[in-house]
């Protein structure tokens, strides 16, 4: 405190003018007029790139429950919902996403310290020849900030604003990813169950068939069956190992996703329960078919929900921070104003540095300015421009792909339930034929051809319905995915940009 006083009672009246105005400066530069850098708007968002309502879902439609507000309420499932929750743990991309998310957080923080003076702590010491032919030491020792820019036009200040609105993309991007995982664990965790339904019917069919073989076989030694039926028995029964090899593949490849996804090797409780082979009717064993996987759905009326999709908020902050750096390519135009000062305590002993009396203090300011730069500045107002143009494209393009993937949600809504009892109903009826077409052949009143065909339309059919089944299910995700999820919480992209 006395160093303090003493060094103010030293200062002549014209340096404590000269500090006041550099005081001044750093507390204009502080509360900078960004806004003298917005002249040109340039293009913006148009409002019409997607319609004001979403289609309906049709009369008649299954919509029991609102829109799920969290991934919980939609999911049914309880191996789907822990399988969600390791993955949420242990999912690499997410760890991508949260650290990305730390590195913006950092990069805000390096930015807004770009507004205050850097204050550093200063000793050091010269030796050189004086005027009488001897050397001649100094000693210093004090407090110095060094180029700091008096923000006048807002150039830091719009720089830093473009960090922030990158932090607010960088968070919704962290949501956007969490949605994804999300959606895409229930879906695979939907494909391994639809995979050893499939897998089951795959060894049910075989085991058919071969009774078949065996029994075409016979008559074909007796005479009572020619050798093109004999051979189509023994094409079709090739043809279903063949099938069951490729299910048992698929089953294997969508459980190494599902792993890839959890961040970890599946645990056997969170599996699928395995089908029974044995079982004769795929409508009333299937767990698929017969179980609530997901909630229902009831998309809301306006597309103004879409604007809370975690991409489309990324595009929004991506077009701020363009805008921003708009700004802050213009302000670079006008003069910068760097302020230095020092202040501390000179000796030429070091013995005495300390001592009262030895105070020292320097005040400076430098403005300078582009007179010829090459176009450098203005190139970098022209890029700002283009990127911001990009941007406002990128944005608009983000909206229509939420109208497109919501409309196409709504539309599968509207749809795969009467597909799927279209298709129920058709297996009863080719159950039915296959019954009566093996009664028919046993009494040989039917062909080996008639009941091949009638064996083989009722394999397909069951492998429809559970593939629809599965497809009725992956719809509801994608309209959930689609529709932004979940609210957005406190930490938003939005939120964060202010």
């Amino acid at each position: 405190m006395n160093a303090m006083t003493s060094l103010a009672n030293t200062v002549p009246p014209q340096a404590a003018r000269l500090a006041a105005l550099c005081a001044a400066l750093v507390l204009a530069g502080c509360a900078s007029l960004g806004g003298a850098a917005s002249k040109d708007a340039g293009r913006r968002p148009d409002p019409s790139v997607i319609p004001s309502a979403l289609p309906s879902p049709a009369a008649g439609a299954t919509a029991s429950a609102a829109l799920a507000s969290d991934w919980p309420t939609l999911v049914q499932s309880p191996q789907a919902r822990e399988l969600v929750r390791l993955a949420l743990a242990h999912n690499r991309d997410l760890q991508v996403a949260a650290l990305n998310v730390d590195k913006a957080r950092a990069q805000l923080r390096v930015g807004e310290a770009d507004r205050w003076p850097t204050v550093n702590a200063v000793l050091g010491g010269t030796r050189s020849p004086n005027n009488s032919g001897g050397l001649s030491n100094s000693f210093t020792a004090g407090l110095s900030i060094t180029a700091y820019e008096a923000d006048l036009w807002g150039r830091v200040k719009s720089a830093n604003a473009a960090t922030a609105a990158q932090l607010g993309a960088t968070l919704a991007n962290r949501r956007a990813a969490e949605l994804t995982v999300v959606t895409a664990v229930v879906a695979a965790h939907l494909s391994l169950v639809a995979d050893d339904e499939l897998l089951a019917l795959s060894q049910r069919t075989l085991s058919t068939r071969l009774d078949t073989l065996k029994l075409t076989t016979l008559r074909a030694k007796v005479g009572a069956v020619a050798d093109p039926e004999l051979r189509a028995t023994q094409a079709l029964v090739a043809q279903s190992r063949a099938a069951l090899a490729q299910q048992e593949r698929q089953r294997q490849l969508d459980e190494n996703a599902l792993a890839l996804l959890i961040g970890e090797a599946v645990p056997a409780a969170l599996l699928p329960v395995r089908a029974a082979a044995t079982t004769n009717s795929t409508a009333t064993s299937s767990a698929l078919l017969n179980q609530a996987w997901l909630s229902e759905l009831q998309p809301a009326a306006k597309s103004d929900v879409l604007l809370q999709r975690p991409d489309v908020i990324a595009a929004e902050q991506q077009l701020a921070a363009a805008d921003a750096s708009v700004s802050a390519a213009r302000a670079a135009l006008f003069p910068r104003i760097a302020l230095s000062t020092s202040g501390g305590l000179a000796s030429s002993d070091l013995s005495t540095l300390l001592n009262a009396g030895s105070l020292a203090w320097t005040l400076g300011a430098q403005a300078t300015m582009a007179i010829f730069d090459s176009g450098r500045n203005q190139a970098n107002i022209e890029v700002a421009k283009v990127s911001r143009d990009i941007a406002v494209a990128s944005y608009e393009k983000a909206l229509q792909t939420a109208f497109k993937e919501a409309a196409d949600g709504i539309a599968g809504l509207n749809t795969w339930t009467v597909q799927l009892g279209a298709l129920r109903d058709q297996l009863s009826a080719e159950r039915d034929r296959d019954r009566l077409t093996r009664l028919r052949y046993d009494s040989g009143a039917a062909s080996a051809l008639d009941l091949l065909d009638s064996q083989r339309s009722l394999y397909a059919t069951e492998q429809a319905v559970i593939q629809t089944r599965l497809a009725e299910l992956q719809n509801r995700l994608a309209l959930y995915k689609a529709l932004g999820g979940w609210p957005a919480e406190a930490g938003d992209g939005k939120t964060a940009a202010r």
